[in-house]
């Protein structure tokens, strides 16, 4: 079968769609900066029989990067999942909380889809982009995060154009909020359990992984 490589693989969605994958046969490579919640993950798909490995990485460092590819020897389907997000109006940003969401969301996404080319192209692989409903419009208290997720939209709607005549295909993700860690250290959303688990939206995103331009998550 097919070889994985899942960014930001640690936790939410990115660990819901590593079992989705180990568990219709791939091998999944999982990669993010924090080694033990890949460790976690890892043991997780082993134990039902899966094949997984453990590929530590930070998608903004070019570097970091070439590495991880280094440790895959061939490529199938990249899912570029690692990001993240803070919220609130503009005026209590700081340039921290700028630079962090532009450098994972976008130079993250684009630098492993960047190098990661080479290798899908052997394999006419895809590429799939998690970019969520800010990516298709504006939020209250989430103007960097859409900007960042426009960006990344553009990207993928670049790539669709760019790779016209290649045999590798990307595709957008558009999802609302889960019920992830990713809201752990704010209050922007006052009751995460309330929202879908990364698991249904895993499950969709894996039926629907066809090498087509966008898959739009239901409500």
């Amino acid at each position: 079968m097919s070889n994985v490589w899942i960014t930001g693989a640690g936790t939410g969605l990115g660990r819901a769609l590593a079992h989705k994958y180990a568990e219709n046969g791939h091998t999944i490579y999982l990669s993010g900066r924090t080694e033990d919640n890949l460790l976690v993950v890892q043991d997780e798909i082993k134990a039902k029989g899966g094949q997984a490995e453990v590929v530590v990485c930070d998608v903004t460092e070019p570097s970091s990067v070439e590495e991880a590819l280094r440790q895959i020897d061939s490529l199938d389907v990249l899912i570029n999942n690692a990001g993240l997000g803070v919220f609130g109006e503009l005026s209590s940003y700081t340039i921290e909380d700028i630079d962090a969401m532009l450098n994972t969301n976008v130079k993250g996404t684009v630098l492993t889809t960047q190098k990661a080319f080479p290798k899908l192209k052997e394999t006419q692989g895809r590429v799939l982009n998690i970019i969520s409903t800010a990516g298709l419009r504006g939020k209250k208290n989430e103007s960097v995060y859409c900007a960042s997720k426009f960006a990344v939209k553009g990207f993928t709607a670049s790539l669709h154009k760019e790779w016209e005549d290649e045999n590798v295909t990307a595709t957008a993700v558009y999802m609302g909020g889960m019920n992830t860690p990713f809201w752990s250290e704010t209050d922007h959303v006052s009751n995460p359990e309330k929202l879908k688990g990364p698991e249904v939206v895993a499950e969709q995103i894996i039926n629907e992984d066809d090498g087509r331009e966008e898959i739009y998550i239901d409500k």
